[in-house]
């Protein structure tokens, strides 16, 4: 727990949650019961994109299922993700989720052949950028329920593009029983992408450094505020976490950009 300010108005309390790619401080909300349902770890609500990355198993490898193409004009779709192994472990990635990129590149204009290929040989280490569609999910978890191959991927297409109102269809979340109590959850106040950020203790414009505080920029200008700790331990740590994710972030994305370079 920590308390982030804007260096003017009074410290309010957050917790910091971090990832490879994101650094997002939480507040605690009360929830009504229909904003609590769509909070309760379900696949997210808005259709923006996110960065997940999946170590390969030895036994099983990514641990999911495509189906879609470019072939079928849709996206690859991410239409099973099978329990305890890679893409699980995760737990960030959704049936209904669609992707975009593998390790930095557009697989957007795959045929579905070509992206199983791809993510066969994406190496050990993947990093998949997602999109979810909502209103995909029905249709891949009925052809879940029936048991169908996964190698029936023209079956599934057909059904998607029978309805031509899949992709914009929000209406597909349970019944939530206007009796339920409203409950209390850590919500999303705001992100910062680690790629290029850096953290600092100086005040803004200045030389003046902040005593147990310290504050993250992101590239695109967003900023966490000025995140207070009450113990100075503490305050290394969370420097070091989140420089580590940084850095880790750099060679990774010196890693992807070296591939497309010609040997010598």
């Amino acid at each position: 727990m920590v308390t982030v300010s804007d260096g003017k108005s009074k410290p309010e309390l957050m917790r910091i949650n971090l990832s490879m790619e994101l650094m997002t401080l939480q507040r605690l909300e009360v929830l009504t019961p229909s904003s609590a349902a769509a909070a309760n770890g379900g696949p997210p609500a808005e259709s923006k994109e996110r960065m997940v990355q999946i170590t390969r198993q030895k036994v099983g490898g990514l641990g999911l299922s495509i189906k879609g193409g470019a072939e079928h004009k849709l996206p690859i779709l991410i239409s099973r993700i099978y329990k305890d192994q890679a893409a699980d472990a995760t737990g960030q990635l959704f049936v209904g989720d669609a992707i975009i990129k593998v390790n930095g590149e557009y697989i957007t204009a795959c045929p579905h052949d070509d992206a199983v290929n791809i993510l066969r040989n994406a190496g050990d280490i993947v990093v998949l950028t997602v999109k979810h569609y909502r209103a995909a999910t029905p249709f891949l978890q009925k052809q879940l329920s029936k048991e169908t191959p996964d190698s029936d991927n023209d079956a599934t297409c057909a059904e998607l593009k029978a309805d031509e109102g899949w992709k914009s269809s929000t209406n597909n979340s349970r019944p939530v029983s206007m009796c339920s109590e409203p409950e209390k959850k850590w919500v999303d106040i705001v992100s910062v992408p680690l790629m290029m950020a850096y953290v600092t203790r100086y005040i803004f414009g200045t030389d003046k450094l902040r005593p147990n505080a310290f504050e993250v920029r992101g590239l695109n200008g967003v900023s966490t505020g000025v995140i207070n700790c009450d113990d100075l331990a503490i305050l290394s740590q969370w420097l070091k976490y989140i420089t580590d994710n940084i850095v880790g972030l750099t060679h990774l994305q010196m890693k992807l950009y070296n591939r497309n370079f010609a040997v010598g």
